[in-house]
């Protein structure tokens, strides 16, 4: 298992995957990754079109992007949440936390350039009712400093849901979003980035649960995807700043108050043969001899410039793009 940090590139609405070649796309996103992200990107090896990565691992220039969340005021105006360095990656310019996962060696195959996915869907808004197998959740963390939980990601059946918490979350809130781990082995994409990849026979299994056999269908075992966010909600736990109803407050970007519609997305970027490498010689989380590691200075140095002007940070009277939940 690998598990590492990537920086924040770039907040703005672009979405390669589903608004390809727009400017500004739907709804507002959170990117990290390598430097060659934009609004279009070729089925070409990324990782030979970026020069820098905001990832813990020089070799991963892929890029991955997710909704960011907003809290809605009384007053009907929005702001962003803002997201923070997670635990274990003291120094990140906010970013997201990466998983990849295998069973054992020569047990997955890595992915090839001009691989991509999305994983969740913007428009559902009820549960999917996967139980622990939940394909994203949300945790509230009930003290500062990643208190009140230690469970694995999507498994505590207290503080772990797949809807926003209903709650204040003193120590703010951590989302996970969990890929399929079956390709069919011919398509590097497919109309709506998700049919050339499925879940196991039996359905979608739990975060690290990878021993799961693959339909004939999509019959390649590849790496289990997981991302991790964390969003410091502390500025926005007033008694005086939540709805008087009782109500949360929190939107997705795609305005989304429930929260069902988190969503991920995934372009791939290894150098070369450096991810299944590292797939097939028990590198453990930021351990792995067969990659380079940079310095929390280099990685949080790359960054791309944004292609649309608009307010990130201010009190907005909508959320950006009015909150559609097109893609």
């Amino acid at each position: 298992m690998l598990r590492f940090g990537c920086s924040q590139i770039v907040v703005e609405r672009l979405d390669p995957l589903v608004n390809p070649g727009e400017t500004p796309s739907t709804h507002m996103h959170q990117i990290v990754g390598g430097n060659a992200f934009k609004a279009s990107m070729p089925y070409s090896d990324i990782a030979k079109l970026a020069t820098c990565t905001s990832c813990f691992f020089k070799e991963d220039l892929s890029n991955y992007w997710t909704a960011n969340l907003y809290f809605r005021a009384r007053n009907g105006s929005y702001k962003r949440v803002p997201q923070i360095a997670n635990q274990f990656n003291d120094g990140d310019n906010a970013g997201i936390t990466i998983y990849y996962t295998s069973s054992g060696p020569n047990a997955t195959t890595a992915f090839r350039p001009g691989f991509r996915m999305l994983t969740g869907d913007s428009q559902r808004r009820t549960s999917e009712n996967l139980g622990k197998n939940m394909q994203q959740c949300y945790r509230c963390y009930t003290e500062k400093d990643w208190g009140g939980s230690m469970y694995s990601p999507c498994m505590d059946p207290k503080w772990d849901t797949d809807h926003l918490p209903k709650q204040r979350c003193v120590g703010g809130i951590r989302s996970n979003i969990i890929f399929p781990q079956c390709w069919d082995g011919k398509n590097l994409d497919s109309p709506n980035h998700r049919d050339h990849v499925a879940h196991p026979i039996g359905g979608p299994v739990s975060f690290a649960n990878v021993g799961a056999k693959c339909p004939e269908s999509h019959p390649i075992k590849i790496p289990q995807v997981m991302l991790e966010i964390m969003w410091d909600t502390s500025g926005f736990n007033g008694p005086d700043d939540w709805p008087e109803d009782g109500s949360q407050p929190l939107y997705l970007s795609t305005g989304d108050n429930s929260g069902f519609g988190q969503h991920g997305d995934y372009v791939f970027g290894w150098e070369d043969d450096s991810l299944q490498k590292a797939m097939d010689n028990g590198c453990y989380l930021r351990t792995c001899p067969q990659l380079k590691a940079q310095q929390i200075k280099e990685k949080n140095l790359c960054t791309v410039p944004t292609s649309y002007k608009e307010e990130l940070d201010g009190w907005l009277d909508e959320l950006p793009g009015g909150g559609e939940p097109l893609s």
